[in-house]
């Protein structure tokens, strides 16, 4: 025999995938080992029919990849698995109050849409930006705002015209 378990049968190999694949899936949350948990489970009823065992193993993998292959883009736009989108990347390009003084070296405060922002300068930046100066985020990195003076841009805006 190709194939021996000794005194285990199938059934009991193809119960151990699932759970194994359950573990897996419960671990990574990434729509993956699901499908093969799922397979692994027809395969329990399928082991009760006379299919010698490498062609359950066949039918596993192929069952596997018309999972994997077919439904898991379905479920991954369903369930909207992937990168978690936030508001933060609204604030970009946002114009901003600076509430305490933003230098090369320190970082200061900025209040936009109501909310105070720890923040600190764009790189290249030297001159700082004291309280009431306007400005704008131009990259937000963690929880703080990366801004430059508003009217520089200002400036150049009407140094083209």
């Amino acid at each position: 025999m190709l194939f021996d378990f000794g005194y285990v049968h199938p059934r009991w190999i193809w119960v151990a995938l699932v759970i194994i694949f359950a573990v897996i899936e419960g671990l990574t949350l990434g729509l993956t080992t699901i499908w093969f948990a799922l397979a692994a489970f027809i395969m329990v009823f399928l082991s009760f029919l006379p299919i010698p065992l490498p062609y359950q193993i066949l039918i596993f993998l192929i069952l596997s990849s018309i999972f994997l292959i077919f439904t898991r883009p379905i479920a991954l736009k369903k369930f909207k698995i992937g990168k978690t989108k936030t508001n933060v990347d609204s604030l970009i390009g946002k114009h901003a109050l600076v509430v305490k003084q933003i230098t090369e070296f320190d970082r200061g405060e900025i209040k936009v849409s109501g909310q105070i922002w720890s923040a600190r300068l764009e790189e290249g930046t030297v001159s700082p930006l004291i309280e009431g100066t306007k400005c704008e985020i131009v990259q937000i990195e963690g929880v703080q705002a990366i801004v430059r003076a508003l009217q520089n841009i200002e400036n150049n805006e009407k140094n083209e015209n």
